[in-house]
């Protein structure tokens, strides 16, 4: 049995500025730490499954500027089949700027670049790949009709699909009955189900309106609160809780979840333990600053989870 992983999404090059609290509207702050890390969600969620021990191939589009070559340099030292990243020219690469304020919570703003390059073409060129993986990880940070196209695609070859519903932008809602798992956080899965999610019960409730909507498996994220799972198999809202840590930094932490996710469940793990696994990735990712230079390697979430067997 395949345990490929196909990660399908974007990639970023990120500008962060750390300072004590973000600004106000029309504010200067002063006194900032720069950094210049590499992100997006798809590149970060693959680089995860790529650390945390997974078969992972990377379907991107880059463009021709200078940081390129470091950034495909990163993700083959984080164990990352590259063969499947499209080069543009004449366009930049997807570029973030982050500020990440107190408690490790930031503002972030992307320009998408080469990343809207990854065309519904360019996913039909990799229907071999998808065929025969064991998973397909997606995100939202590429074009709507491309992440279609790759539905489409998995649903016809019998692949599941695992789609983290980031960021929340409009779509065709009957797509998710080809999704497996969706996983979402608070404001993520409020605006695909309309169920304003602010705690435990109300994510228990918005995992059973995405059931509801035909997604196999529901997964909630509450940050420090935990997850909530629903499944197909039972009716059974179950709330997984979160590994108690101080955060420095979130950014990249849901994707280091997903990453994380996908990797336990094409080894075969049951899904809570799969959760756990993923919530262990998360939890080391927030001690640490940066996107791709948080996400933790396998020998690192084992031990982690040695550590805290007993929650």
């Amino acid at each position: 049995m395949s345990k490929s992983i196909v990660v399908i999404g974007s990639s970023n090059i990120d500008f962060i500025m750390k300072m004590d609290h973000l600004p106000a509207q029309d504010e200067t702050v002063t006194g900032a730490v720069f950094m210049q890390t590499f992100g997006g969600k798809g590149a970060n969620q693959a680089v995860a499954a790529g650390r945390a021990g997974g078969d992972v191939t990377f379907v991107n589009c880059v463009g021709d500027d200078p940081y390129v070559e470091r950034m495909l340099a990163g993700f083959q030292e984080s164990g990352v089949k590259t063969n499947t990243i499209y080069h543009e020219t004449g366009i930049s690469s997807g570029t973030a700027l982050v500020m990440i304020g107190e408690g490790g919570h930031n503002y972030l703003s992307v320009a998408p670049g080469a990343n809207g390059w990854l065309t519904p073409e360019r996913i039909d060129a990799v229907r071999d790949l998808i065929a025969d993986a064991a998973y397909v990880l997606m995100q939202f940070e590429i074009p709507p009709e491309s992440i279609a196209r790759a539905l489409d695609i998995a649903a016809e070859e019998d692949v599941p699909v695992v789609w983290n519903y980031a960021p929340a932008n409009s779509f065709d809602i009957s797509q998710l009955s080809k999704v497996s798992i969706v996983v979402a956080n608070e404001p993520e899965a409020s605006k695909l189900t309309g169920v304003t999610v602010t705690d435990i019960a109300s994510a228990k409730d918005a995992a059973h309106k995405l059931r509801d909507l035909g997604v196999d498996t529901a997964i909630i994220t509450l940050g420090n609160a935990g997850s909530v799972v629903a499944t197909v198999e039972t009716s059974d809202r179950v709330h997984i809780p979160a590994f108690p840590v101080e955060p420095v930094d979130t950014t990249a932490a849901g994707d280091t979840y997903c990453g994380c996710l996908v990797v336990a469940l094409a080894e075969g793990k049951p899904l809570v333990e799969a959760v756990r696994f993923a919530s262990a990735g998360g939890a080391l990712c927030v001690q640490r600053m940066g996107a791709q230079p948080s996400i933790p390697w396998r020998k690192e979430i084992d031990t982690f989870l040695k550590a805290y067997s007993s929650i």
